[in-house]
């Protein structure tokens, strides 16, 4: 087989409880993830790696599979995203099972589109191993600061006098999903590698959620991409 979409989408956590699941915009929030995975029809697979019964049986109503429940040792906080992948190779390699290439797509990332996903899918097979998106920062991480002792100085002083234009853009990870060679990820068993591309994303298709506010944030960008669209996200 060619490709897989890995969900991982384990039961507990702490800042937001059931989060995973939790009512966004009128649906379990993992179900976008299902949804856009599903519709892409990218993938050979699209199964969510849980350990909660519930998620479960709500990733298979929506139409995911779920052939078996992740061991506990991958079900706690210190779990990587590393370890479910591995763990989902390994399981469908013992049912002889294999696949070129992955996509973990995280579940609380409803912004995520099939153009998106198919973006990252077209620079894999152009020659990297891996490709995921990244948001740029709003504002130069060369002239932030930092606290020494109770003051603010800056973290890089020798930037004081540059200008914002003039600096080098800095990015970090949007948090919504990684395309990867199956091969590639077997060799080092990590997410990134020395050729590991980009895509870039605005502001408004990304929003870390870790707290109610984020939450709430979420849900208003989310409304205003669908009234953009006619109430159609995706």
């Amino acid at each position: 087989m060619d490709k897989i979409c890995i969900i991982p989408a384990r039961g507990g956590s702490k800042r937001i409880p059931r989060k995973n699941i939790k009512e966004f915009c009128g649906k379990p929030i993992i179900t976008y993830s299902i949804k856009v995975a599903i519709d892409s029809k990218l993938f050979d697979e699209v199964m969510v790696s849980t350990d909660d019964k519930e998620i479960s049986d709500i990733a298979i109503e929506f139409g995911a599979n779920v052939p078996f429940l992740r061991s506990n040792k991958n079900s706690d906080d210190y779990s990587g995203l590393e370890d479910v992948v591995l763990e989902v190779l390994n399981f469908y390699q013992s049912q002889g099972i294999e696949f070129k290439s992955f996509c973990c797509l995280l579940p609380t990332a409803p912004f995520i589109t099939i153009n998106r996903i198919r973006e990252c899918l077209y620079k894999l097979e152009t020659g990297f191993s891996s490709v995921f998106p990244v948001l740029r920062y709003s504002y130069p991480i060369q002239r932030s600061l930092k606290n020494k002792e109770g003051k603010v100085e800056m973290a890089y002083p020798q930037f004081i006098n540059s200008r914002s234009q003039d600096l080098e853009p800095r990015f970090h990870d949007s948090g919504q999903f990684y395309w990867m060679k199956v091969n590639d990820f077997y060799q080092k068993k990590e997410l990134f590698s020395d050729n590991t591309g980009y895509i870039e994303l605005s502001e408004m298709e990304v929003q870390d959620i870790d707290t109610p506010e984020d939450w709430e944030i979420a849900e208003f960008k989310f409304n205003y991409h669908a009234k953009k669209k006619n109430n159609n996200l995706f």
